[in-house]
């Protein structure tokens, strides 16, 4: 499959987020989210090629049909081309994009790097995400980092957009984000630490994905 069509929910953390709704998007169908209406999105399965022609050529199945395109961070644990690439190249062309990050491969160093650099590249919508075990993928010898959680990417990104590191140290100016998460619907997940809305919306989401 090219995507699985989803939908970010807004939540109630969503009224409170001020001016960091107004970067959700970056679309005339702004106007869906501030209405407290379904925004779909869907994942875009990076393609096993070099030529970013391949991206466009995927990306352009969606033109027309959602408010906006997720460039997956190593679903199902595969090594696929990095989201940060992948949405480079699309907003390049105009699309609106959400960048997830998986917590699975990156500890908190490369991955506050990655988000500052994809800010930079006209990179504003953040979904986090805990990440699948590498087990879950084909190469399972991989090794395991998880130096975060979802909730605490959430946290991490939310102190980015206010103008700090984890460390403290100072972002000036800080990064224009709108944080979302994917939201674990069962219990088994919650304890892997996926997190419920709630929790998500108390570590600083603006909105969360159902899983």
């Amino acid at each position: 499959l090219l995507g699985l069509v989803v939908s970010f929910v807004l939540v109630s953390a969503a009224a409170a987020a001020g001016g960091a709704i107004g970067s959700f998007f970056d679309l005339p169908s702004m106007a869906i989210v501030i209405g407290g209406t379904f925004a779909v999105t869907t994942e875009l399965d990076p393609p096993d090629s070099a030529d970013p022609e391949d991206v466009f050529r995927r990306a352009r199945i969606f033109d027309g049909y959602v408010d906006a395109i997720n460039a997956t961070d190593g679903s199902g644990a595969n090594c696929h081309m990095s989201s940060v690439a992948v949405c480079s190249l699309l907003a390049r062309k105009g699309y609106a994009i959400v960048m997830q990050i998986s917590c699975r491969d990156k500890n908190r160093i490369a991955i506050q790097a990655d988000i500052v650099g994809a800010s930079m590249l006209g990179v504003r919508n953040i979904c986090a995400l805990t990440g699948d075990d590498v087990t879950a993928g084909d190469e399972p010898e991989a090794r395991r980092v998880f130096d975060l959680d979802g909730p605490q990417l959430v946290s991490v990104a939310t102190g980015l957009a206010e103008g700090h590191y984890v460390s403290g140290r100072k972002l000036d100016p800080a990064p224009d984000l709108f944080v979302g998460a994917v939201e674990a619907t069962d219990f088994a997940a919650q304890e892997n630490g996926e997190g419920g809305a709630g929790g998500l919306c108390e570590s600083g989401a603006a909105t969360t994905r159902r899983k």
